[in-house]
This record gives C-alpha cells, sequence and structure tokens, in this order.
C-alpha cells in the first residue's frame, strides 16, 4: 500500500522545517490541525491561519478538524497546576493524538505523524508514549518524523524568519 501521512501540527513555527522537508522530499501527507487547546479563541484562529499559509505555500493539502475546547476543558480538569511536560500534557496529547487517528482511520491514510515533539519545551518521549497508546487504540501507525536533529531546528529558525511566521509565546493551553 501507498503511504498516505496525515501530520498533525501544533503551529507553523514548530511545523515548518518538517512540511518543507516532506514537500521536498515529494512525500504523501496532508496536514491536520486538531488544537482543542488553544486558548483563547482569537488566539486559535492566528495560529490556524498561519498553518494554512504555511501549507499552501507548500502545496499541502490542510485539514481542519473541530474545536472542542469544551471536551478538552473536561479531560484535563483537576491538572490545571500541573507544570509544562506533566500530567495535564499527557492527557492533552493522547485526546489530539487519538482523535487524529480516528479521522486518519476513516479517511484512507496510512499513518499519523506529529510535530507535538518539535519544541525544545516538550518532552519528546512523552509524545511518543501517548502516540503508541493512541496508535494501540486505534490500530494506526504512528510514525516518527524528525523535526530537532540533523540541522532541522536551525532549518526551523531560518524558516521562521524567511516566512515571518507568527510565533506565540506559549504553547496553546492557558489552564482555566
Amino acid at each position: 500500500m501507498n503511504e498516505k501521512i496525515l501530520l498533525l501540527s501544533c503551529c507553523a513555527p514548530c511545523s515548518c522545517a518538517v512540511i518543507e522537508k516532506c514537500a521536498r522530499e515529494e512525500r504523501n501527507i496532508s496536514v491536520v490541525f486538531y488544537n482543542p487547546n488553544i486558548r483563547p479563541q482569537e488566539e486559535y484562529q492566528k495560529r490556524l491561519e498561519e498553518n494554512k499559509r504555511l501549507c499552501a505555500l507548500f502545496r499541502i493539502p490542510f485539514i481542519e478538524l473541530e474545536y472542542d475546547n469544551e471536551r478538552w476543558c473536561a479531560l484535563t480538569r483537576g491538572l490545571e497546576d500541573e507544570p509544562e511536560r506533566g500530567r495535564r500534557c499527557s492527557v492533552c496529547f493522547h485526546m489530539r493524538l487519538k482523535r487524529v487517528m480516528e479521522y486518519a482511520k476513516n479517511n484512507g491514510y496510512t499513518a499519523v505523524a506529529s510535530v507535538l515533539g518539535v519544541s525544545r519545551y516538550k518532552d519528546l518521549d512523552q509524545v511518543n508514549a501517548m502516540a503508541a497508546w493512541a496508535s494501540s487504540e486505534t490500530g494506526v501507525e504512528y510514525i516518527h518524523i524528525e523535526g530537532r536533529k540533523q540541522g532541522m531546528q536551525e532549518r526551523r529558525a531560518g524558516l521562521i524568519r524567511e516566512l515571518g511566521l507568527y510565533s506565540q509565546t506559549y504553547c496553546g493551553c492557558k489552564p482555566r
């Protein structure tokens, strides 16, 4: 079966180098934006539009899933005081990866990848553990796409400057 990857993007700055590389390699990918953790709604819109712009530049199909912040809040209730890389992040990663894998399964994708662990503020092992769990629940393969090493961080910084990408000052969630 031919590869058809659904790439979960949290924001344009984290995904730009990966998207560029996949486009250059002519990989069969689509980018999906499923980020119900982003608050407030105005911030969500800014990141959504910047992701759309980035995908258009590289001629990569773009998919937006629902903005389900109420569900995210319900799942993370009681974890508001968790630090970055804490239990709230695990719940968040699992929720988002599982939803994207369900979409992938129902829409003919062979695998899911993400850029959730690209930022140095995130724990890549934590992302991968939640991806493995979601994969075991859905039967959808999770593939690791390198976004930190082999010059990817440097290229990411360069693209952010070259393209004038909107760069936010926080991950996305601002607990109640």
